[in-house]
């Protein structure tokens, strides 16, 4: 019986060395802070959880070695294996990534590598996989997309400016991307041969593979319109609103034994817990083993506007139990009508329970999720991302529940506190009901599955995410769009986005 060959480990490595004199910037722009995180750290993300890579590589702009280690260090990235002061060109930095690479290798032994700017954040887990994957065939992979301008070829004459020469055929053309995937020996053996040129200079990995190993076929990998380059000072405005706008996909669901083993023993607050989402969420977390308070006007008699009724809910909790895990807040109103037709009572009502509230909610609940390193988790609507008419109070409301999140998220990591927020399609609730009578069957979500993934939020790690739960995905009744293509859906379908 032949022995199994072992796959060979693979590496990202973070190509770092820009220095942000195209956006204008002091510093390096991948420093930059984006949606409350620097560039750098978002990328560094997206590899950290990615299955297939092992570890991690950075090669950072001379003089900033240590912002980046302080950067991991904080995030805890473990896969982070070294950081290396990058070289004054393109070449001599991937020269140096190469050489670190090698170090530790048996005699024979070879590696995956992909080569990833690292001021592209926007880059998606399949791409990443697909690139892994490809290298089980090919030596060296590319990413690219089609190019949807025509391209043209000037030539300048004089004083009077660019003419153009050549108008190349678009079908052919694509705009390439990072990750660059090679195998090391191959990656090693194209920068060998090319010692050997005087004029030597490349702005990519691929093309001295093309060059000087021209017999290495060049596999491409499609990648994707998100895999953005923050290089001018308009990508910076753009990567920023799409972390805005972007939404996760929630964990993969945990087995009975494994909500039972994580929840037994713990807090959870429910405000809103009266019924519909919120009730599901207290009575799943309770068939767990969690002590649940289920909070509300119609239950409890707790008014989620009175900061002292709040206040007094969790200090009942926490003196009854001696800790608070988890504080969710589903309570909320849906008021329709236009703006100038609304009467001062209607406005105070849903600025008090949509807005003031929760974040009422998140300073009371600080002291009690600092101590027990837990986690408050909010709910927005599809209508965020863009207001319409006769929404006004509802979707201004439901957006800023995006930006207290991530601000949050941001504030409190410190103190280990996680903040996320539930983005539900439209969902069967009273509220909605009330709102808009009864709907066709099949036509919404089910408030049980919404409660079964906040419930998957709950016991993850996540922090800062707007969480997705739509109907497409036949996962548990509960559809979970993907990333910045979820973000996308929820913009363009706006004749009935109000969840």
């Amino acid at each position: 019986m032949s022995e199994r060959i072992a796959k060979p480990r693979t590496t990202a490595v973070i190509l770092a060395g820009g220095t942000g004199q195209r956006v204008g910037l002091s510093i390096p722009k991948q420093l930059l802070k984006i949606a409350g995180k620097a560039v750098i750290e978002h990328t560094l993300t997206t590899f950290e959880s990615a299955d297939s890579i092992d570890d991690i590589i950075v090669l950072m702009a001379p003089g900033y070695v240590a912002d980046v280690e302080k950067i991991v260090a904080k995030a805890g990235f473990t896969k982070v294996k070294h950081i290396i002061e990058g070289g004054t060109t393109r070449n001599e930095t991937t020269e140096r990534a190469i050489a670190a690479l090698g170090e530790g290798l048996a005699e024979g032994e070879d590696r995956n590598v992909l080569f990833h700017d690292a001021v592209r954040p926007l880059l998606s887990q399949r791409v990443i996989d697909d690139c892994v994957a490809a290298l089980e065939r090919y030596q060296a992979v590319d990413v690219a997309i089609p190019s949807a301008d025509t391209i043209i070829v000037t030539r300048t004459h004089g004083e009077d400016g660019e003419f153009i020469t050549e108008i190349p055929d678009r079908s052919r053309l694509r705009r390439g991307q990072t990750p660059q995937a090679f195998k090391l020996s191959t990656i090693r053996r194209a920068y060998e041969v090319a010692a050997g040129d005087p004029n030597f200079q490349a702005t990519d990995d691929c093309s001295v593979v093309l060059k000087y190993l021209p017999d290495v076929p060049i596999h491409v990998v499609a990648g994707d319109e998100y895999n953005m380059k923050v290089t001018q000072p308009v990508d910076v405005f753009i990567a920023d609103k799409l972390f805005q706008l972007a939404s996760t996909t929630a964990p993969e669901q945990n087995g009975e034994e494994v909500y039972r083993e994580l929840l037994t023993g713990k807090t959870v607050i429910v405000f809103g817990g009266s019924y519909g989402i919120g009730q599901d969420i207290a009575d799943l977390a309770r068939s767990y083993g969690a002590t649940v308070y289920a909070l509300g006007r119609s239950t409890t008699g707790t008014h989620v506007e009175n900061p002292e009724e709040v206040d007094d809910a969790l200090s009942t909790a926490y003196a009854e139990t001696g800790r608070i895990d988890y504080v969710v807040n589903t309570a909320g109103v849906l008021r329709i009508g236009k703006l100038a037709e609304t009467d001062n009572a209607t406005i105070e009502e849903a600025l008090k329970v949509n807005y003031l509230a929760p974040v009422q909610i998140a300073r009371s609940s600080y002291k009690y999720l600092a101590e027990s390193g837990g986690q408050l988790l909010l709910y927005t609507s599809s209508s965020y991302t863009r207001g319409r008419a006769e929404y006004s109070l509802y979707s201004s409301t439901k957006a800023a529940m995006v930006n207290l999140t991530q601000a949050l998220s941001d504030e409190w990591a410190a103190d280990g506190i996680r903040v996320n927020c539930i983005n539900p399609e439209r969902t069967a609730t009273p509220m909605r009901t009330k709102a808009f009578g009864q709907e066709p069957t099949g036509s919404l979500l089910s408030s049980e599955a919404v409660a079964r993934a906040s419930l998957d939020v709950l016991v993850s790690e996540l922090t800062g995410h707007v969480i997705d739960v739509r109907q497409q995905d036949p996962t548990a009744g509960a559809g979970r769009a993907s990333g910045f293509e979820a973000a996308l859906a929820a913009v363009l379908d706006r004749q009935d986005g109000v969840a």
